[in-house]
């Protein structure tokens, strides 16, 4: 008989947690969105209070809120955390740990870092533990991590109760089902889920049921608004690896993209070429996409609308997927058995009709998909895909419909259409369009999970990444489903010969984290009809210069370079699988910013690896922002490409003073002195009119006192150089 859990509330908890380890208390947690908050809170809480107890927390992207450092800053986003963020728990620690004062018994872990949040803090740069995504349980384990916490939702339909790891299967699974292994064998283990009504309840590996759980905390204290990630501006550059990056995608494939603007970017441009085809490739030519790239894209993608649709494979659910998911892109759907895998790929089943066929069973069997004795557990998967009827039931080897009952040896063509007959569904059921890890993002991002019907929301599957992020365990069915997968992700740099660096500096300092992309990087490469796509921006700002992110040679490198494939960045494609040296400098000069390509050009001639005379073809030297803007111009007036395609949590005033703030902010750097003191003395001694929503936005349509007075000049100023007012 299955144990019961606990059921307690968070101080309860604690004292449980106490109880049961004393004075050594190591616990993990999940990355993202699933950290139970108050829990953890409460934990450090009484740490604090007793240094006797040695506390080590484990965990991987911690969110934490904006954060302002001047009273500009803070004018500006105190309004907007309080609007997108109200109600939702800060996490103590995170806070003790950006003023130092976090105790000595206190040591927090992070595997991942949120992008550069934690560059010159020493404790999260010396405390940081390298790790792949599917190597996090394993690395949890060998460090003593003997307490595991996470955020659930709960259902109790057709009043049985069970739970979801929701938003965080991705190390949740494993670690449960190890938890409970260690647990059989006398070792002693805690496994902790905080039911929030909130969350949205997903299906697949995450449905877990209340034995899974040693303690469920629930609570008005765990009834909280969830972290939501506001969208990020698209910006010209991104567009345009969005738009390269849509070429690549096959019809009827499998796609991975991350969070951010480059994966809106990809969402966008694939949105266009599959409801707006004209203009789509209208600006495939007009970019010079088509006339440069069109082989590779004939060969591994394409351009029309997407018929079969595609399949989503990858670790995180991000928003961008439930906009395919609504205009019919994501919509491949894909079946967890490998016989009635094979025949959906053959087109021999399944598709836009999900009809089942009346030979179905023929063709299992004369295939040698399934074996020709229907055992009890091949019989439960293919009546979970609805090749049964749900009234069918296995006993003692037949199959029993009403009063007729079969055999299970289906060896003979006569008896299977028998059994088809009485015994068949009518149709395909419980086909997966995406599969994933872990999710977090906007607030009607949320809202749309949530708002989906169970069976929508069985369509969207979530998994452990030993699942999601590799092929091992499964290798063939997982070989069928991911078929033409093309793996998106994103680095910083990209070398001249290959080399991807996309979670650190050469100087050791972490940046954010290896995380999946290595597992996705080896998928690519093990599927023979996979391709990475590896998103690089052409250049950055840094300190108020631009500095390319193409470069000859770097001290770390997160993907070395013998697992290289597709680059991209804003000015083309560089398809480097399997080519020389010579010529993969020469694809990725030519996609690198022309300021920049003299000198990368140099340096490859003075190490050998380019003929003296070789050059940069003139067609490739354009390689520009302006000729981005340029281009996009015309269609931008039509109303495409704007800043947030899928909407934002900004207000109309908001977008106006966070460009205007950028680029007061790169104005204010050496060199553009001139321009900023011309402005400065051309502003006028009172607000125009279009200035004064803007200026009442910031508390500072009608100034009080030298300081408020100063303020108002200030942003008036940044207006006047956005070209605003």
């Amino acid at each position: 008989m299955s144990k019961k859990p606990l059921i307690l509330d968070i101080e309860q908890c604690v004292d449980h947690i106490v109880h049961e380890f004393g004075n050594d208390i190591r616990i993990g947690m999940p990355l993202g969105l699933g950290k139970p908050v108050p829990l953890i809170n409460a934990l450090y809480k009484r740490a604090k209070r007793n240094s006797t107890i040695q506390l080590t927390i484990f965990t991987a992207l911690s969110l934490e809120k904006p954060q302002w450092s001047n009273e500009l800053e803070r004018r500006f986003l105190q309004p907007f955390v309080e609007r997108v963020w109200g109600g939702v728990p800060d996490l103590d620690i995170l806070k003790d740990l950006r003023l130092g004062e976090v105790p000595p018994n206190v040591h927090l872990h992070e595997l991942f870092f949120k992008a550069g949040g934690y560059k010159g803090i020493d404790a999260m740069q010396q405390n940081h533990l390298c790790t792949n995504y599917t190597m996090v349980v394993r690395d949890c384990e060998i460090n003593g991590i003997s307490v595991f916490a996470h955020m659930i939702a709960k259902s109790d339909s057709n009043g049985e109760r069970c739970y979801s790891a929701s938003c965080n299967a991705d190390t949740v699974v494993l670690t449960l089902k190890q938890y409970a292994e260690a647990q059989a064998r006398g070792e002693k283990k805690l496994r902790i889920g905080m039911v929030n009504p909130r969350l949205p309840f997903m299906y697949g590996d995450a449905e877990l049921r209340p034995e899974d759980y040693d303690v469920i905390v629930e609570c008005p204290e765990a009834n909280y608004e969830l972290f939501s990630t506001p969208r990020l501006a698209v910006s010209d550059g991104d567009y345009l690896i969005g738009l390269h990056v849509s070429t690549l995608i096959k019809d009827g494939g499998t796609l991975q993209i991350g969070i951010g603007a480059l994966g809106d970017a990809i969402a966008y441009g694939l949105t266009m070429r599959h409801t707006n085809g004209p203009v789509y490739n209208e600006l495939l030519q007009a970019s010079g996409i088509t006339a440069r790239h069109g082989r590779l894209i004939d060969a591994v993608g394409g351009t029309t609308p997407f018929v079969q649709g595609v399949y989503g494979s990858t670790e995180m659910l991000v928003d961008a997927f439930v906009q395919l998911d609504k205009i019919g892109v994501v919509k491949r759907a894909v079946y967890h058995h490998e016989g009635l895998q094979t025949l959906v790929n053959r087109g021999e089943l399944g598709g836009a009709d999900t009809t089942i066929p009346a030979d179905l069973l023929d063709r299992l069997v004369e295939g040698e998909l399934i074996a020709p004795y229907l055992t009890r557990a091949e019989f439960a998967r293919l009546q979970h895909h609805g090749v049964f009827k749900p009234e069918v039931v296995y006993e003692d080897g037949q199959l029993v419909c009403g009063d007729q009952k079969f055999s299970a040896l289906l060896t003979d063509k006569a008896h299977r259409q028998q059994l088809a007959a009485a015994c068949l569904g009518s149709e395909l059921t419980r086909g997966v369009v995406l599969t994933g890890g872990f999710f977090v993002g906007p607030r009607d991002f949320y809202d749309t999970l949530r708002g989906m019907s169970d069976a929508d929301r069985h369509r969207f599957e979530m998994t452990g990444v030993e699942v999601a992020n590799q092929l091992y365990g499964d290798e063939k069915l997982r070989s069928l489903q991911r078929r033409d997968g093309r793996f998106c992700n994103t680095g910083m740099k990209a070398t001249l010969l290959g080399h991807i660096v996309s979670d650190g500096l050469e100087d050791g300092s972490i940046v954010s984290g290896v995380g999946g992309q290595y597992n996705f990087v080896a998928m690519a490469h093990a599927l023979p009809d996979a391709r990475l796509v590896m998103m690089i921006k052409a250049t950055r700002q840094e300190g108020g210069k631009t500095l390319s992110n193409i470069v000859y040679n770097y001290g770390h490198v997160t993907i070395p370079r013998h697992l290289r494939d597709i680059i991209v960045t804003e000015y083309g494609i560089a398809d480097i699988r399997g080519k020389t040296d010579a010529e993969i400098i020469k694809a990725m000069l030519n996609v690198a910013d022309s300021r920049f390509q003299d000198e990368l050009l140099a340096e490859a001639k003075r190490h050998h690896k380019l003929p003296a005379d070789y050059e940069v073809p003139p067609e490739y030297r354009n390689n520009t922002p302006q000729a981005v803007t340029g281009m996009l111009q015309g269609f931008k007036a039509q109303g495409m490409f704007a800043p947030y395609p899928f909407g934002t949590e900004f207000t109309r005033e908001e977008m106006v003073l966070a460009y205007a703030m950028k680029v007061l902010k790169s104005k204010s750097t050496k060199g553009h002195e001139q321009e900023v003191g011309a402005a400065m003395t051309s502003l006028p001694d009172a607000p125009p009119a279009n200035a004064l929503p803007l200026l009442q936005r910031m508390g500072l349509g009608d100034p009080h006192g030298r300081e408020e007075i100063q303020l108002q000049k200030t942003v008036m100023l940044a207006l006047r150089l956005a070209g605003v007012m």
